[in-house]
């Protein structure tokens, strides 16, 4: 099981504590503004909150703003092309990135980690074969990560499969663990500052 050195995992985590608390005191009124809208864009709460597998196997419920109506999940747990299923307010939202700054609090609880890989819900997991698994579970999820900016599109890449599930088992699972395998040998706090802004770059290129 791969595991940072006791120094750099520290240094990670100081990181993402002060980016964290500085990102949810100066993005408050944004957060505040679009909480507002989801909340009255669509019945039901203001966020989605989904059991996800974070380090080494514990399950969390994650903070997104909900993007999607309130019985989505009885109809899956993929996105799929243009989804009947989100809201107005949750188009925007998905295509922009910004449902995912929640996960800020997450990452002062400590359940996540600004970059890292994303967390997955129990039944993807399981898919994981077993030293990918032990690899990737040893770090804390991310918000966001290589195959996060590489594969932003996913949902729309699934939309023109026949079986969306299968195709993200076999397809697109496979992709995103190499990723995160790569991340979990290579990552260091300096490759971490490089991903936000490559994220950034990205969001704001869309």
């Amino acid at each position: 099981m791969t595991s940072a050195r006791p120094g750099s995992a520290l240094a990670k985590r100081c990181f993402d504590l002060l980016a964290a608390g500085a990102g949810l005191l100066l993005l408050s009124p944004l957060l505040l503004l679009m909480a507002l809208w989801v909340r009255c864009d669509s019945p039901g709460p203001v966020f989605f909150r989904q059991v996800r597998v974070g380090r080494h196997g514990r399950h969390f419920r994650i903070h997104k703003f909900r993007t999607m109506r309130t019985d989505a999940e009885q109809h899956g747990q993929l996105t799929v092309g243009a989804d009947a299923r989100v809201t107005s307010a949750g188009r925007l939202l998905r295509k922009t990135k910004l449902d995912e700054l929640p996960q800020l609090i997450d990452v002062v609880l400590g359940d996540m980690s600004l970059v890292g890989p994303r967390p997955e819900v129990p039944r993807y997991v399981e898919c994981y074969p077993a030293g990918v698994r032990d690899k990737v579970l040893a770090l804390r999820p991310g918000i966001t990560d290589w195959a996060s900016i590489r594969m932003i599109d996913e949902n729309e890449i699934l939309g023109s499969a026949a079986d969306p599930e299968r195709a993200y088992i076999e397809q697109v699972l496979p992709e995103k663990l190499a990723y995160y395998e790569r991340y979990a040998d290579t990552h260091t706090l300096a490759g971490d500052v490089h991903i936000i802004i490559a994220t950034l770059l990205k969001i704001v290129s869309r």
